[in-house]
């Protein structure tokens, strides 16, 4: 299959900003890292974002566009605009050179057991925008078909694995705004340019929540939107009990594959602790579902690869190799992209896409049968 350059553009629910990465690939065992850019959003981008996500919740259909979404919609589209065009300068690209962009645009409600799965983002203005083809709306097709729409990075991990010869089983875990695993139980190269069917090894789901309660509640505490270095969280105590009724939520005891919505679970367990025991119990929160996770697996993994901007706190890091039983290695240690992971995957699917190669599979997203999502928008 033919290698192309590609951009992927990721904002996750973590809203912290769109990551932009450039890789070469043919969507299957071919992938060479090239640059990495995050475009920070501001203050006030964020609170536009924010009152999309207030609102979103109440859609009886995706295509619908109340004030609150249109605005941040076409926010959303201008932003990933100018974050590709500073980094076509940055990188001394040309347009004409990158063959795809793959636009993840910014979720603001997922649930699929609603059919209901909102990413915005304006592709065909997009690619108007910077004169190259845009691959958007990448998880419709999936929840159309009956699936969860998420997580869909993993055939990229599996792709990653294939290169890194660590011994199978491998766990990678992505820490977004929502914490996901991805399983890989046999041979990753043999599936990355084939059609993974249910049971075949690669497996996926989200696991709860990754940093999206912390910052919510270090927003709410301290106007800070995170806890910087896990400080907040190291200078707490856990409490037991309170962590235990979190962990007594049902989804943790749904079968896999299964996802989550930024906002289904709730911080207000916490409200009644000290800034720093809150913190301390949310991201003790974050590790014990990741172990409960990792407990629904075939085979406990050999190596917990960890990415992801929640990589970067060694409190909630340092609780994941307490509670998981397994050796747990940065991504950055395998020669990764702790922070780019994503956006280049989405550069991956969009190349997929184009190859008219699946993007997610009944073992990653509980879809009835591998399905090649999004759509192609052409300048």
């Amino acid at each position: 299959m033919a290698r192309r350059l590609a951009i992927g553009l990721m904002s996750g629910t973590s809203m912290d900003g769109i990551d932009v990465a450039a890789i070469t690939t043919d969507g299957a065992g071919f992938v060479r890292f090239g640059q990495t850019m995050l475009r920070a959003y501001t203050e006030a981008e964020k609170q536009v974002i924010r009152a999309a996500l207030q609102v979103a919740p109440g859609l009886q259909d995706r295509a619908e566009r109340p004030p609150e979404l249109a605005l941040a919609e076409s926010l959303v589209t201008e932003t990933h605009a100018e974050a590709v065009n500073a980094f076509l300068e940055a990188t001394g690209y040309e347009a004409t050179d990158v063959a795809v962009i793959g636009f993840h645009g910014q979720t603001v409600f997922h649930a699929p057991d609603r059919g209901l799965t909102v990413q915005l983002g304006d592709g065909l203005a997009l690619a108007r925008a910077v004169g190259v083809p845009v691959v958007y709306d990448f998880r419709a097709a999936d929840v159309a078909a009956g699936g969860e729409g998420a997580p869909l990075v993993p055939i990229y991990h599996a792709a990653l694995v294939a290169r890194s010869e660590l011994p199978l089983p491998v766990a990678v875990l992505n820490i977004g705004g929502v914490a996901n695993i991805t399983y890989v139980g046999r041979s990753p190269a043999e599936m990355v340019g084939i059609e993974p069917e249910a049971g075949d090894g690669l497996l996926a789901f989200d696991c709860g929540p990754g940093n999206a309660l912390i910052d919510d509640f270090c927003l709410a505490r301290t106007g800070r939107a995170y806890d910087l270095d896990g400080r907040l969280a190291a200078a707490g105590r856990v409490d037991e009990a309170v962590l235990a009724a979190l962990m007594a939520h049902p989804f943790f005891d749904r079968p896999i594959p299964k996802s989550l919505d930024r906002n289904a679970f709730s911080r207000a367990a916490v409200d009644h602790l000290s800034t720093e025991d809150g913190a301390a119990t949310l991201t003790a929160f974050t590790a014990a579902a990741v172990a409960r996770g990792l407990a629904q697996l075939p085979e406990r993994p050999e190596t917990l690869i960890v990415a992801g901007g929640g990589a970067h706190n060694p409190t909630l890091t340092g609780m994941l190799k307490l509670r998981c039983n397994t050796a747990i290695v940065p991504a950055a240690d395998l020669g990764w992209s702790t922070d780019g992971l994503e956006a280049q995957a989405f550069a991956y699917l969009a190349v997929r896409h184009v190859a008219g190669l699946p993007i997610s599979f009944p073992g990653t997203t509980g879809v009835p049968v591998p399905t090649v999502g999004g759509v192609l928008a052409v300048p």
